[in-house]
């Protein structure tokens, strides 16, 4: 049984969007190198806030506050190891009570099922806080890996995460890693998505249908797909691999910019209309849950309920 077995007769589940960007737009400064994770240390009620706005608009998990959270982050950042672990572990808190607040308000449809935590794992790039995560040249041993994930992931699930959302991973080896180092936590339900170059290629320069051949048949895997790229690449990608797996897709496209590793900014020109026309043709290709990524919001979120909205319920 699969957590996400409660909206098997709906189309797709829809993911939240943009943490960093939302909290932006408050007037938070991030810091580079533990990003969205520096508010949620100083400031958890402006998190809890982009979590129930999200929520109002119709999505059905929600991503914590915890994709550059990591032990050796923070304490870099001037925590103590201690207190690095309290701070990932109530990234799953306030999501959770996020969800419960929104709950017990008039937008909660009771019809709906309870909405889920995801924890978001960035990748080691994502750590390294060079833009990394959109290169995918880094190398770790296996063992490296699983080092650098493995604790962080056990406090998700002490915390009560309903999933692991392992996101922006740019590198084909992490990813295998990622996927072994799963088998050691049984059941636990994960994703994988991974940022991409171009309309065939990962970050790394490996294609996505070798990824999805990889992961595909991994038991506990939930869904496999692509984060944090351009909406435009999503179609091609998708075509390649949907023949040779037999996971769902998950898919959350940036707005439409392109983010660009070398001098750390955004590019181009955002389309938000672009992810409520597109949602219609990536569930056709296998994707069951769609959300977004950088620099989208709620009003995407809305667009994506709608979406799914004028969709037939799956029989």
């Amino acid at each position: 049984m699969s957590v996400l077995d409660p909206w098997k007769d709906f189309p797709f589940v829809i993911l939240d969007g943009g943490l960093a960007s939302e909290l932006e737009k408050k007037g938070f400064s991030l810091d580079k190198n533990v990003w969205s994770a520096s508010v949620l240390a100083e400031s958890p009620s402006a998190v809890s806030d982009v979590h129930g706005a999200y929520l109002k608009a119709g999505a059905d998990i929600i991503t914590t506050a915890s994709y550059q959270a990591t032990i050796p982050g923070l304490v870099k950042y001037g925590l103590s190891e201690e207190k690095a672990a309290d701070v990932i572990f109530d990234s799953v808190r306030l999501a959770r009570e996020s969800i419960m607040i929104f709950m017990d308000s008039e937008d909660y449809d009771p019809f709906m099922p309870l909405p889920l935590v995801a924890a978001s794992a960035g990748s080691y790039g994502a750590y390294l806080a060079d833009g990394s995560e959109y290169r995918g040249d880094y190398r770790l041993t296996e063992k490296e890996y699983h080092d650098f994930h493995r604790r962080r992931v056990e406090i998700f699930i002490e915390a009560g995460a309903d999933i692991i959302a392992f996101e922006t991973v740019p590198s084909y080896e992490e990813a295998c890693a990622i996927a072994s180092l799963m088998e050691e936590f049984g059941d636990r339900e994960y994703w994988i998505s991974f940022t991409v170059k171009d309309s065939e290629h990962i970050s790394c320069g490996r294609t996505f249908a070798d990824c999805m051949r990889m992961l595909n048949g991994r038991s506990n895997l939930a869904a496999a797909g692509i984060n944090c790229s351009a909406p435009s690449l999503f179609t091609p990608l998708l075509e390649s691999s949907a023949d040779i797996t037999d996971k769902p897709f998950i898919v959350y496209p940036n707005s439409g910019e392109m983010y660009s590793p070398v001098d750390q900014k955004w590019y181009g020109e955002s389309r938000p209309e672009q992810i409520g026309i597109l949602a219609h043709e990536w569930y056709g290709l296998g994707a069951r849950i769609i959300g977004g990524c950088c620099r989208t919001g709620p009003d995407d979120t809305a667009m994506l309920y709608a979406a799914r909205k004028s969709m037939k319920l799956r029989s």
